[in-house]
């Protein structure tokens, strides 16, 4: 009798994760999760440069937010990689190569493709700067760096997310035209 109990939860927990797995896998899944995660990167650097700039919050909770930051860039980065692979190149280029706003995809997609290359070492570098104590930022006098560093991390999301947008409305305005 456990047999079978044990046989019919695993096809039950095989096809949950089967399910799970091909939702994630969902081009509106890849994107919410793409932008979500980008968001909250973003937000977080922005909540660590204010914690730089008034030195306040704990080592403690600096590294939390810096890793959390960076885990996010990275979520971000998986997916939007895994829907550039899979559905980007086939379903989307095309269109917008086709259409009235080609330039987004040579000038927007490309410039936003080199400038996330440099959001995740940028972001791993706040976070080891998260790593010193506020005494040592102070003593190596890298606080305004600091700041400065962790708001470029930001902005730069920003801007990627611009560009992102404007691709995304020049798929939708090639499939209207």
């Amino acid at each position: 009798m456990i047999a079978p109990s044990l046989a019919l939860l695993t096809f039950f927990l095989h096809t949950a994760l089967m399910d799970i797995f091909t939702l994630l896998q969902s081009k509106p899944v890849l994107i919410g999760l793409h932008l979500g995660a980008a968001i909250i990167g973003i937000d977080l650097f922005l909540w660590l440069a204010g914690k730089f700039k008034d030195n306040t919050g704990s080592q403690r909770s600096r590294i939390i937010t810096a890793l959390l930051g960076v885990s996010a860039f990275i979520m971000s980065w998986i997916s939007g990689g895994f829907y550039y692979v899979q559905y980007y190149g086939t379903l989307v280029k095309p269109i917008i190569k086709s259409g009235a706003a080609s330039w987004a995809h040579n000038i927007s997609m490309e410039t936003k493709e080199h400038i996330f290359l440099f959001i995740i070492p940028l972001a791993m570098t706040v976070f080891f700067i998260t790593l010193l104590d506020k005494a040592k930022i102070d003593a190596l006098k890298i606080r305004r760096s600091a700041v400065w560093l962790s708001s470029t991390v930001a902005v730069l999301g920003l801007l990627i997310g611009a560009l992102g947008f404007t691709v995304s409305a020049a798929a939708r305005w090639g499939l209207m035209n």
